[in-house]
């Protein structure tokens, strides 16, 4: 379970507490929050209640359970089309599934780690970590790689000792020197490499979205396994992953600075 984060007054323990329940992953007892809570019993109990009230978790009385509410749902539903991605970037991530046949990712960085916005399925389905809205590592991820090495230097220095660095499998980078010399060869080939970093098995490549002025907005990324494919072969798509981020970069600027663009084509939804 991850930690809390070090927050101050009502509202950052409030989200302590949210970000807790959703870490189970399912309904859950008080216990088991206080358990993993670093808040004291009475003040998680009234954390918990003021947030029953206002609709953001629910309450089980038959089950004496907490879960995530409705009110939620429809937030997260108005931050992925008002603050992600993902609806400009919708056609772009169908049109590269149709052409690669491959799994699709768009992703965006959460803090030090990779938030998923949207996948593709592969032709040929392949059952992986990653769903959209799901939370993942950056250090180890393709899209999460991609994304480090084009963070403005004072962002990367503050996010590199933020990594975990946990060994998930053999390949897996595990300490920041390591990864500040794979980001220095990310930025010299464009592209970032999951050689099975994180899951084993699973390999791809990813390419940032970079705005006009070359600022980091996301990465998208072909993803397959190595029983079926190779990083070889998978390298084959940067251009078309290169192309697709873009066509991505191009939409979210005219959507979100619309007096920027010539004409209102270039989004696509």
């Amino acid at each position: 379970m991850e930690s809390e984060r070090k927050s101050s007054g009502t509202v950052g323990k409030a989200l302590n507490v949210l970000d807790l329940v959703a870490s189970f992953e399912r309904p859950v007892r008080f216990n088991d929050i206080l358990a993993e809570s670093r808040y004291p019993k009475a003040t998680l109990y009234r954390i918990l209640q003021n947030l029953v009230t206002e609709g953001v978790l629910t309450f089980d009385r038959k089950w004496q359970t907490y879960a995530l509410g409705v009110r939620l749902v429809r937030l997260a539903h108005s931050a992925w089309t008002q603050s992600s991605l993902a609806p400009v970037a919708r056609p772009h991530l169908t049109a590269l599934s149709e052409a690669t046949g491959e799994t699709i990712h768009l992703a965006q960085l959460d803090g030090p780690h990779v938030l998923y916005l949207d996948k593709r399925d592969a032709k040929r389905r392949v059952t992986m970590f990653s769903e959209a809205g799901k939370v993942g590592p950056a250090y180890c991820t393709g899209v999460g790689k991609a994304m480090l090495a084009y963070l403005p230097d004072d962002e990367l220095q503050r996010i590199l000792p933020q990594q975990s660095y946990h060994r998930f499998t053999p390949s897996t980078i595990c300490s920041q020197q390591e990864l500040a010399c794979e980001l220095n060869q990310i930025r010299q080939d464009g592209y970032a490499l999951d050689r099975e970093d994180h899951e084993p098995g699973i390999i791809c490549v990813a390419v940032p979205i970079l705005s006009r002025s070359e600022q980091m907005m996301g990465a998208v990324s072909v993803t397959s396994t190595s029983a079926r494919t190779s990083l070889g072969k998978l390298r084959k798509h940067v251009p078309e992953l290169q192309n697709a981020a873009g066509k991505i970069a191009d939409a979210a600027e005219y959507w979100r600075f619309p007096e920027n663009e010539r004409t209102p084509e270039r989004m696509e939804i």
